[in-house]
C-alpha cells in the first residue's frame, strides 16, 4: 500500500490556493467592469417628438389670448323706480330702434299719483283765472275811481279859473275866488292820489296774479315729471342696435336700478383679450394686433390694459381697425395675437412645451447617430412660437421640443 508523501500534498493544496485567489481575483475584475458601464439609453418612438432646427434670422414677439367680441357702446336700461314686469315685447337678438317698446311695467301708486296731479294742476289753474279775475274787477273798480276824482279835479280848477276870470272884472268877491282855488287843489290832490292808488292796486295784483302763476307752474312740472315717470314703465330701447340682455321675466318685480335690458350697436365692435399676467408686461397701447375671429383675421391696435389682474389674466382691449368678416357678432369667441416687437439677427428655435423665457432648461440635442443627449440651454426672449437662444446650442442643432420630462432620470435617449 502506498502512502502519500507530505511533500506532494502540500503542493497540491498550494495550487488549489492559488486557483481559487485567481478564481476571486477575476470574478471581483468582472464585477468592477460591469459595474462602470453606463445603462442602456431608452429608446424613444421618433414620431412622437416634435423637433425643430435652430435658426438665426428676424424673430417677431408676440404674445396670444383668448377673447370674445363685444360692442364699442352699449346702453344699460335700468329700471328707475319699483314696478312690475307686464309684458315683453321682443327677445335677445333682435334688432330694435331708438324708440322700440322693450317691455311694459306696471305702477299703480305712480298711476294714482299722476291721476292726483293732474287735478291739482287743474284746480290751480282754475284758482289762477278766479285770482286773476277778480284783482282785475278790483282793478278796473279803482280806475273808475280815479277817473271821477281826475274828473272833479278837472271841474273844480274850471270853476277856479273862471272865478278868476270873474274877479279881475270885479264881478266876484275874494272869498268866492279863495274858496274855488281851495277846492281846485284839494280835488287835483285827491286826483293824484287816486292814480298812486290804482298803480299800487295793480302791482298788487300782478304779485298775487305771479303767486298763483308759480303755483300752477310748480304743481305742472311735478304733474310732467310723474307723467314722464309713468312714460319710462313702457321702456324703450333709447338706441338702435341689437338687444343683448333681458333679464327679467313676466311678473317680476323690480327695484330702482334694477338692469332690465342691454342694447349694444352691433356694427362697432372690439376685442376683448385675455392674457396672461406674466406676458401683458411686454404690451402697451397703440401695438399691432391680430384677431382671428374663425371666419377670418381682422386687424386692430391695443386701445386699453385693464390695470387689474383677475384670476391669473389681465384684459386687454383692441379696437379693430379692418371690415369685419361675416358672422362677427357680440359675445363671439375669437384668437388675439398682439405683436410686441421685431427682433433682428436672432438665434432661436420653437417654443418647446417646458421652456420659459429667460431660464435656463435641459433640452435634449438630436445627434447624427439617432441618439439625442441632454444640453443645458440659456433661453431668451420669448413670443407664442418661438423663443430666443442665448447659450447652449449653435445655429443648425436639431432638438426635441416635445415634453421630456418623463426622461428626467436619462441624459441620453436613443430616437427609434
Amino acid at each position: 500500500m502506498d502512502v502519500p508523501r507530505p511533500r506532494a500534498l502540500r503542493e497540491k493544496r498550494i495550487k488549489q490556493a492559488i486557483y481559487v485567489l485567481i478564481a476571486l481575483v477575476g470574478l471581483s475584475a468582472v464585477t468592477l467592469g460591469l459595474s462602470r458601464l453606463k445603462p442602456a439609453a431608452p429608446g424613444v418612438d421618433k414620431a412622437t417628438v416634435w423637433v425643430d432646427t435652430v435658426k438665426r434670422g428676424p424673430m417677431l414677439r408676440d404674445v396670444r389670448g383668448l377673447g370674445t367680441l363685444v360692442p364699442e357702446e352699449s346702453r344699460w336700461i335700468p329700471a328707475t323706480r319699483d314696478a312690475i314686469v307686464e309684458r315683453i315685447n321682443v327677445r335677445i337678438g333682435d334688432a330694435v330702434k331708438s324708440d322700440t317698446i322693450l317691455l311694459v311695467l306696471s305702477n299703480p301708486e305712480l298711476q294714482q299719483s299722476l291721476v292726483d296731479a293732474e287735478l291739482q294742476v287743474k284746480g290751480a289753474e282754475s284758482d289762477l283765472a278766479n285770482t286773476r279775475a277778480q284783482l282785475q274787477s278790483q282793478v278796473i273798480n279803482q280806475e273808475i275811481v280815479m277817473a271821477s276824482a281826475d274828473a272833479a279835479a278837472k271841474r273844480a280848477k274850471l270853476e277856479a279859473d273862471v272865478n278868476e276870470t270873474l274877479a279881475k272884472k270885479g264881478l266876484l268877491g275874494d272869498l268866492p275866488l279863495q274858496l274855488s282855488r281851495v277846492d281846485a287843489e284839494n280835488s287835483a290832490a285827491l286826483s293824484d292820489m287816486e292814480k298812486k292808488r290804482v298803480a299800487v292796486y295793480a302791482q298788487g295784483a300782478a304779485a298775487q296774479i305771479s303767486a298763483a302763476e308759480s303755483r300752477v307752474q310748480q304743481l305742472r312740472t311735478a304733474y310732467e315729471l310723474k307723467k314722464t315717470q309713468f312714460e319710462q314703465l313702457r321702456v324703450r330701447a333709447g338706441a338702435d342696435g341689437v338687444l343683448q340682455q333681458l333679464p327679467v321675466e313676466v311678473g317680476q318685480r323690480v327695484n330702482p336700478g334694477t338692469i332690465l335690458a342691454k342694447v349694444a350697436e352691433p356694427g362697432r365692435l372690439k376685442a376683448e383679450l385675455k392674457i396672461a399676467e406674466t406676458q401683458v408686461k411686454d404690451i402697451a397701447i397703440g401695438q399691432t394686433a391680430q384677431i382671428d375671429t374663425r371666419n377670418g383675421i381682422v386687424r386692430g391696435h391695443v386701445v386699453r390694459i385693464d390695470p387689474a389682474a383677475t384670476q391669473g389674466t389681465v384684459t386687454v382691449d383692441v379696437q379693430l381697425d379692418g371690415e369685419l368678416p361675416k358672422g362677427a357678432r357680440p359675445d363671439l369667441s375669437v384668437d388675439g395675437t398682439v405683436e410686441i416687437e421685431r427682433l433682428d439677427n436672432v438665434v432661436y428655435v420653437g417654443r418647446p412645451a417646458y421652456g420659459q423665457a429667460e431660464t435656463a432648461v435641459g433640452m435634449f440635442k438630436v445627434l447624427p447617430t439617432g441618439e439625442a443627449v441632454r444640453a443645458q440651454v440659456k433661453l431668451g426672449r420669448a413670443s407664442v412660437n418661438m423663443i430666443e437662444i442665448r447659450d447652449g446650442l449653435q445655429v443648425g442643432d436639431q432638438v426635441i421640443l416635445s415634453d421630456m420630462s418623463q426622461w428626467d432620470a436619462y441624459d441620453r435617449v436613443k430616437l427609434e
